[in-house]
């Protein structure tokens, strides 16, 4: 898995809602900055909340993290993962938090729209805010699992 990458820095919004869902109009206002998501592209998420590892509690935003009903932090939109395969034709998108789908999730919507185009998602991704918003090249080197839906990954990245 290897492509270039971009980043997108929500946590200014962060701060005000822990629910945070990365909108249409976050990567519209950074493709007015930075240009636009070029095809092949892995899009990451910098919301900040992987410096709250290794709490569990305060990294799934709940008292009771083990129940899945109860947890809060930011991830991606339905409008924001529709965007990103049908109009950008990324290769995958990457989060620091614990889901690409945000913490209240009950329908993975996320998930479904990323996995069902064919495109990857990476969670628990460290170190985001070492990355450029966009120039680097990042490579997920995944651990082979037969018949695994998923895998632990090694992530790095080459720098502009």
């Amino acid at each position: 898995l290897i492509a270039p990458a971009v980043v997108i820095d929500v946590r200014p919004a962060i701060v005000a809602n822990h629910d945070y869902r990365l909108s249409r109009q976050d990567l519209e206002t950074w493709e007015s900055r930075h240009g636009l998501i070029q095809q092949g592209t892995l899009v990451f998420m910098l919301t900040g909340w992987g410096r709250r590892w290794p709490d569990k509690a305060d990294y799934l935003g709940s008292a009771t993290p083990s129940d899945p009903k109860t947890l809060h932090f930011p991830g991606f939109s339905k409008e924001a993962a529709e965007f990103l395969v049908k109009e950008r034709h990324i290769e995958g998108i990457g989060i620091d938090t614990a889901s690409i789908d945000y913490g209240p999730s009950q329908d993975f919507i996320v998930h479904q729209i990323v996995n069902g185009a064919n495109c990857y998602g990476l969670e628990n991704v460290a170190n985001l805010e070492r990355l450029p918003p966009k120039g680097a090249m990042v490579m997920a080197l995944p651990i082979k699992i037969k018949g695994g839906t998923g895998a632990p990954v090694r992530i790095i990245a080459i720098l502009p």
